[in-house]
Formats: structure tokens, sequence, C-alpha cells
């Protein structure tokens, strides 16, 4: 796990895995996000709360982080064909797109994710 560079996660009292994930969703805020992002060398625009906001509700809805094709479709479900596209997720967060979302949304590793 890379050393937080905003705030400090000890500072904060947060629990994290050896990934970087939350051990505790209620520990989860606008904040945390902010970091857990910042952490990853990302600013966060409005196109990516868009999609942290429709993963923690597909949680809250199934009790899982979806995996990318699950992603992929919900996304042009509720947002259209141009952001609900494999592509858009990999601008916004690069590498492994469920995984990095799902660690900024305070949610568990997708069960697909190494």
């Amino acid at each position: 796990m890379q050393i937080p560079s905003v705030t400090g996660f000890n500072a904060m009292g947060l629990n994290l895995d050896k990934e970087g994930f939350l051990r505790e969703l209620a520990d989860w805020n606008n904040e945390v996000a902010q970091i857990l992002a910042s952490n990853e060398g990302i600013d966060l625009t409005d196109d990516h709360w868009e999609i942290i906001n429709l993963v923690r509700d597909y949680y809250q809805q199934h009790q899982i982080s979806p995996v990318t094709r699950v992603l992929v479709k919900a996304t042009r479900e509720q947002l259209g064909d141009t952001k609900g596209s494999s592509i858009h997720l990999m601008q916004l967060f690069s590498g492994k797109p469920t995984k990095l979302v799902s660690k900024i949304a305070g949610l568990p590793k997708p069960a697909n994710c190494d």
C-alpha cells in the first residue's frame, strides 16, 4: 500500500487492508473518497463521482461490487452509451477500473480482481 498523500489515513482512524481497501464500509464518506483517489493519483471530477455513486448504489442493491462487464452495462443503462463503455471507465480509472473505483467508493474488492 502506498503512503497516503493527503491528511493521512491513520490520522482519520481508517482501517485499510494491505491493498488499501477500507475494512469498514461505514468509514467511507466524500472526504475519504478524495483521499483514496489522491493516493491513486486521481483528482475526482463530476464524471468520477457519477461512477462512484453508481457503484455504491449497485453495492447497496446487490451486496457485491460489480465486475467490469456489469459495471459497463449499468453505466450504459444509467448514463448513456458514451459513458457506458470500458474506454470511458479506463480514462477515469486507469489500470483496473472496477478495482480502483470500488476502492475509492469504499467497497470491497470485486471478486474477479487480483
